[in-house]
């Protein structure tokens, strides 16, 4: 799995033998099967993870049990908590594999290391951070002037293939609609297509 990595890097960054040589050494890969937990809430995260196959959730559960997904991350993604990470505070949130997946860690230092020795990595590392920042900033925007229909419209644009990939409740919930709502939405959206 970690030649999945390479081939991530290589393709957005000069990779030499030798920077790659530093990367493979920090790098553990963890197998997850289907709802098995990268991360619980309450645990401190540590890591950066990459995925290399599979796809995960990010999540929360509030005080009436009720799952809000944040995040989906699927091959070529990457997941975690950087609230947790950067403030060694106890997470809020779970991440957890909706299929059976394996996912490329890093510890938090050995990652800092990373951006300190290989500058290339280290400005790939702020370019993502700058697109996450802009997807959070599309999300919110999405989530407070968007319909539910229109909501559920943008995300199949946004992400086609997970669309077919994650349980329809699952995509309810990252929209912040019940599933009952989600359902007349496709059902409405079948009959205008007729």
């Amino acid at each position: 799995m970690v030649e999945v990595f390479q081939k991530y890097l290589a393709d957005k960054m000069p990779l030499s033998d030798a920077d790659w040589a530093v990367i493979e050494r920090v790098c553990i890969i963890k197998k997850l099967r289907k709802n098995q937990y990268l991360l619980q809430e309450g645990d401190v995260w540590r890591y950066h993870a990459f995925v290399c196959k599979g796809c995960l959730r990010r999540y929360s559960i509030d005080a009436k049990g009720i799952e809000h997904i944040l995040q989906f991350s699927c091959e070529n993604w990457w997941t975690g908590d950087r609230d947790s990470l950067m403030n060694k505070t106890p997470s809020k949130y779970n991440i957890d594999a909706i299929e059976d997946s394996s996912v490329l860690v890093i510890r938090n230092e050995d990652f800092e290391m990373l951006c300190q020795q290989l500058p290339a990595f280290n400005n790939l590392i702020n370019q993502i951070l700058f697109r996450s920042l802009n997807a959070s900033q599309e999300r919110i925007n999405s989530t407070i002037s968007l319909t539910a229909e229109e909501k559920y419209l943008h995300f199949i644009n946004t992400f086609p293939l997970l669309a077919n990939r994650v349980p329809r409740h699952m995509i309810a919930s990252y929209l912040g609609i019940t599933p009952e709502t989600l359902s007349r939405i496709k059902g409405n959206l079948s009959k205008n297509k007729q």
